[in-house]
């Protein structure tokens, strides 16, 4: 952290709307893998568990308020909310880029502003403030930085790869494949540049920092070749 370790610690609790009783949690929460140490660990132990933390408490708010819709919907709801480019989101609102610990060769390729590793540590807080206080405080947060998300009406339900195999399955297709065409850029900001294919389409390519990134802008590029725009697709 930066400046008064007190002072960072109290401006993030503040942020988040929880106070630590361990503030050791959230030290590791916001601790990077490339500047762990054996005694600190990361965040990535953190970020298992709340991830799992965060998919039961928004499903619980899905369920609460919308009593009258089938699993279908309610899952399409939940990956949108849950799904790491959200929980990025939340983290750049919560402020915690600035705290985050890491290695020099991160922070110089730009490492507090990468979607991932926001939408980690936003996963590993939530996990911290479950070990800290339990499943209420934990849900607490979620619902105080998802519930505004999952209330706004111009929010979309489906990522461009969801959106991509469920066209493929409603016409009986075959699902899409994603096939890496190009890497390129050092090792500490990559470059990919993946292909998604369907038998008897032409295949359409995208990139991004991460695999996940470009996969989800091939499928947006195959969607809009095809003039694929249903309601509920959501922007790579």
């Amino acid at each position: 952290m930066n400046g008064d370790p007190e002072c960072d610690v109290a401006a993030v609790e503040q942020s988040i709307g929880h106070v630590f009783a361990d503030r050791s949690l959230l030290a590791q929460a916001l601790t990077h893998a490339s500047a762990a140490t054996p005694r600190s660990g990361s965040y990535e132990r953190l970020e298992f568990l709340g991830d799992r933390v965060l998919g039961l408490g928004v499903a619980h708010m899905l369920m609460e308020t919308y009593a009258a819709e089938s699993e279908g919907p309610l899952s399409h709801r939940l990956a949108a909310l849950v799904r790491k480019e959200t929980c990025a989101e939340v983290a750049r609102e919560w402020g915690v880029g600035p705290f985050i610990r890491m290695g020099e060769g991160e922070v110089l390729s730009g490492g507090r502003e990468k979607p991932a590793i926001l939408g980690d540590v936003c996963e590993a807080i939530i996990g911290a403030v479950f070990l800290d206080a339990g499943a209420a405080a934990a849900e607490a947060v979620v619902r105080r930085a998802f519930e505004p998300r999952m209330l706004a009406p111009s929010r979309r339900l489906r990522d461009p790869k969801t959106v991509l195999q469920e066209w493929a399955q409603g016409r009986k297709l075959p699902a899409p494949t994603y096939r890496l065409a190009a890497r390129s850029g050092p090792d500490h900001a990559p470059r990919f540049e993946i292909r998604a294919e369907i038998d008897g389409f032409e295949g359409a390519c995208g990139a991004g920092s991460s695999k996940r990134a470009a996969e989800q802008a091939a499928a947006q590029s195959f969607l809009h070749r095809e003039g694929i725009e249903p309601e509920g697709a959501e922007p790579s």
